[in-house]
């Protein structure tokens, strides 16, 4: 299961509406890819669809689909979001990585 802290949501539902989706009917899409300085990175976007492989969570009000290949990359996994003047943007807290890059954007098994 992925969690959506208070933050993200907010965040979330802002982005999702500014780009023309529903954050009610539609999905939150996370997945991994190959990439990043170190090896892997994370993949957020908006689908109005979820496909056959994904599984499919909802938390804080946020319906999630990740396809079955890059859930067992992100079990456990919090989506969080850190504005502000240093902020990153959206953070995975990811229990499963055993080193992340500066920018928390890749990371390795």
């Amino acid at each position: 299961m992925i969690k959506v802290s208070d933050q993200a949501k907010s965040k979330l539902v802002s982005l999702m509406t500014e780009e023309g989706f529903d954050a009610k009917a539609h999905y939150v899409r996370v997945g991994v890819k190959s990439g990043g300085c170190s090896g892997l990175s994370y993949d957020l976007k908006f689908d109005k669809n979820h496909q056959d492989n994904d599984k499919i969570f909802e938390d804080n009000e946020i319906k999630i689909a990740v396809n079955k290949s890059s859930f067992l990359y992100l079990a456990g996994t919090t989506l969080e979001f850190s504005g502000g003047l240093n902020g990153k943007g959206f953070v995975f807290q990811n229990p499963n990585a055993q080193r992340t890059c500066g920018c928390g954007e890749s990371f390795s098994l």
